[in-house]
């Protein structure tokens, strides 16, 4: 039971940078309709830009934080206005084929950069805290993945209020459920997508940072994470970003039991057939609108 409970508070540590890396993903998605297949890519970087901040001026990872997140913005809102603008003046099946094209150049791209600045050899972050951790009747947290799961939790936590509260957004939500409805009632659409692709761009820089306190990063893990973050979309639905939140859990906690129940091959197997099972049972998502 003590090794079931274990891999269990694993699952939910890591399902939190799952639903980190797929909240970027879905409110690109959700407000712009496209769906950008290099997401992976940037989370990719964000792990490259905190080893380079540590390595450089030695920050500490979570103080580089202050740097990452406005530099992916400033990527995100480059990235939206010399590529995906154009591709938003088109109707909603013409915008994901063309997001589709854009971004898989986009991705080889990234990966050739990466390549070409750090090699491709796997990275990763080493700090006095990794190798420390917090034991509760018999279960062992690790400090540095706990810290991750706070950092996620605070992150997605000031995204909910930001989209509820403030007045941009606000904006963005009304051009998510109706962008012509929203230009007549005066809402600049060209800057609510810049900011919501800036916002995407941000959080994903974010989780790559995370991951890099944990796990190693290489200019080849982008695929990987942007299919992590496609099938936690599909689970939590969208419209919620404590659903995306609580579907990157469901996901990690589904990995860990299937890793103590059929073997640690068969993880990523039971991850698809969860994706499989909730596509055809509820396409809305565990957590999104009809």
């Amino acid at each position: 039971m003590i090794g079931f409970l274990q891999q269990l508070v694993l699952g939910v540590l890591l399902g939190s940078l799952y639903g980190l890396a797929a909240a970027g993903l879905s409110l690109v998605f959700g407000v712009l309709r496209v769906l950008n297949v290099a997401h992976g890519e940037l989370i990719m970087l964000g792990g490259y830009a905190a080893f380079a901040l540590v390595a450089i001026l030695g920050l500490d990872p979570f103080l580089a934080l202050l740097l990452i997140i406005p530099l992916g913005g400033a990527l995100g809102a480059l990235l939206y206005g010399g590529l995906f603008r154009f591709i938003v003046r088109h109707g909603e099946e013409t915008r994901i084929k063309n997001s589709l094209l854009v971004g898989f150049g986009l991705a080889l791209t990234l990966q050739a950069l990466a390549v070409r600045l750090f090699t491709a050899d796997e990275r990763s972050i080493t700090t006095a805290y990794r190798g420390r951790s917090l034991a509760l009747g018999g279960v062992v947290f690790p400090l540095g993945r706990l810290l991750n799961f706070v950092v996620a939790l605070a992150l997605i936590a000031l995204l909910h209020q930001f989209l509820q509260r403030a007045r941009w957004g606000q904006a963005i939500r009304a051009t998510a459920e109706d962008w012509e409805a929203a230009s007549l009632l005066g809402i600049d659409v060209r800057r609510a997508y810049t900011l919501a692709f800036a916002i995407g761009t941000a959080l994903a820089g974010t989780a790559g940072t995370l991951i890099s306190l944990g796990y190693s990063i290489s200019p080849s893990i982008g695929l990987e994470w942007t299919l992590k973050a496609l099938i936690v979309i599909v689970l939590a639905g969208l419209g919620s970003a404590f659903g995306t939140f609580a579907g990157g859990i469901v996901l990690g906690c589904a990995e860990a039991v299937s890793a103590v129940v059929f073997g640690g091959a068969y993880r990523e197997v039971v991850g698809l057939l969860l994706f499989f099972c909730v596509l055809v049972a509820r396409p809305q998502g565990l957590f999104g609108r009809s």
